[in-house]
């Protein structure tokens, strides 16, 4: 187990280190998000041996969020990954989808590196879905977006076979 934990730690770490710069919008914004993700932060909390890290650069002005979403470890395969809105007590409907292996995407969702790895992507109004339209974030509606995960309101969660429901975790804030 403890083996694990450090091959977790250094998937991270590694991952960390090579996408540092792969968030940065060339014009000189700065990354907004950085989060580690982890059982601890599912609702109800989990014990797994997955991790995974979350960066994100917030660009209102032209309407973009780049992302980068480095995970490994999971118990079993990755089947999808998402942005939801939900404080960190609950969970919530998904607003953004950022993987899948399960076809249920919106047309040009990448797939999920089953057995971990990092995908990137950027984030604009075209991708903001209507799933979270009965809490007040229609579809297309960038900004509220952005002034949800500045109010800690987003919550990013990799789901797996064994934990459909999501198995790592991490709620967004703006740094």
């Amino acid at each position: 187990m403890k083996h694990r934990n450090i091959k977790v730690a250094a998937v991270v770490a590694v991952a960390g280190i090579v996408g540092a710069g792969a968030v940065a919008f060339a014009d000189g914004g700065r990354t907004d998000v950085r989060e580690q993700l982890s059982g601890y932060d599912e609702v109800p909390a989990l014990s797994t041996t997955g991790g995974g890290q979350f960066r994100a650069a917030l660009n209102e002005r032209s309407e973009q969020i780049k992302w980068e979403l480095s995970f490994g470890n999971l118990e079993t395969d990755v089947t999808q990954a998402h942005i939801h809105f939900e404080n960190a007590t609950n969970n919530g409907p998904i607003v953004v989808f950022l993987c899948s292996n399960l076809g249920n995407g919106p047309a040009g969702t990448q797939a999920c590196p089953a057995q971990g790895g990092t995908i990137s992507g950027t984030i604009g109004p075209e991708n903001v879905g209507a799933g979270a339209a009965a809490q007040g974030i229609a579809a297309g509606e960038f900004a509220e977006v952005v002034t949800a995960i500045r109010s800690g309101a987003m919550y990013v969660n990799v789901h797996s076979v064994g934990r459909p429901g999501g198995e790592i975790r991490a709620q967004l804030h703006e740094h």
